[in-house]
């Protein structure tokens, strides 16, 4: 193995050291019984204090990595590293771990923001332990949080479920990368595809959302002589939002519609005795008087499409781990660490 240190890092080179012997092991290029250089020799080709390449050797024998042969020299210890990097399926993480690179290359991403995506990833999945992690991400705060709670509670247990807009991810980058080490994302179909621009290495899933059971009820109960006033932030789901209005307040017959930013809607508001506003319209209700009724037109998550698209999803990701996840494995990975 050709040892190099790069002294522009902000790294110490005690810590570029070891990890470039550690590396070595777990990716074969250092075999079990390996001749390694002499602390002397290692402490020239680097130009650094012998007791340095001392104190890694040291470290490097107490954790197993190395065994020292008296009047023979270091060689490399058949530790659970070095047997690790003996496994086909090891070379096969390696052929992953540069694809990964490639794909981040690719989409301009500098090693930087690759490394932080992995240990981000990584620091997530050693929390969650084997639940699984699934973002719902959704456009305004409080109405995706509902989402994530209604998701959350048809899944059950085992499962993780956070709620982020698609603003935040595009303005923070821990953000960003935190939603990035999800095991899915959960979206609006017209959002799928600037979702999964903004997450290209997630799972990214749309499903179909409905009026919440709060909102059926509440059109329901309306009197058939209300005369209702829909208004809608985004003017191209006006038409959408009223029909749901109609399907639900069948009975009442005075249904008018108007976008927020309407130069009308101050007189409409006059004469409307419910104002049915979309998510992201709150703040029509500072024009509502108070001889009229408010009611936030609020959607939920399909229940179907969770139970036959996301409730497999989840079963599968736990089944997948579990198989990976042998007898053996947490001693191995004790004497890893």
């Amino acid at each position: 193995m050709d040892f190099r240190i790069d002294r522009d890092l902000q790294v110490p080179l005690r810590t570029q050291i070891r990890g470039m012997i550690e590396y070595g092991i777990a990716c074969g290029e250092l075999q079990v019984g390996q001749l390694l250089p002499s602390v002397r020799e290692l402490a020239e080709s680097f130009s650094v204090a012998p007791m340095t390449v001392s104190l890694v050797y040291r470290e490097l024998k107490n954790d197993g990595l190395i065994e020292t042969r008296p009047g023979a020299g270091t060689f490399v210890a058949d530790s659970s590293h070095a047997r690790m990097a003996a496994q086909p399926a090891v070379v096969s993480l390696h052929r992953l771990i540069d694809d990964l690179i490639d794909r981040g290359a690719e989409l301009g991403m500098r090693p930087s923001d690759v490394t932080a995506l992995v240990n981000a990833r990584l620091n997530h999945r050693m929390n969650l332990g084997n639940r699984v992690s699934i973002v719902m991400i959704g456009l305004f705060d409080e109405a995706t949080a509902s989402y994530a709670k209604s998701v959350a509670a048809q899944v059950g247990g085992g499962v993780t479920v956070e709620p982020m807009t698609i603003a935040d991810i595009k303005a923070d980058e821990a953000i960003r990368h935190h939603a990035a080490s999800a095991d899915l994302a959960l979206t609006f179909t017209n959002a799928h595809r600037e979702v999964s621009e903004l997450l290209p290495s997630t799972t990214v899933m749309s499903i179909r959302f409905i009026p919440s059971e709060t909102t059926r009820l509440s059109l329901a109960s309306f009197d058939p002589l209300d005369r209702v006033l829909v208004v809608s932030r985004f003017p191209d789901f006006l038409a959408i939002l009223k029909s749901g209005v109609q399907r639900f307040a069948a009975h009442v017959q005075n249904i008018a519609a108007a976008n927020l930013d309407d130069p009308s809607l101050a007189e409409a508001i006059k004469t409307a005795d419910v104002v049915v506003y979309s998510t992201g319209a709150e703040r029509v209700r500072e024009t509502i008087p108070v001889t009229a009724r408010a009611l936030e037109y609020r959607h939920a998550p399909d229940p179907g499409d969770i139970e036959r698209l996301v409730v497999p999803f989840v079963h599968q990701t736990i089944a997948a781990r579990n198989r990976r996840t042998k007898p053996g494995d947490v001693d191995s990975k004790k004497e890893e660490l």
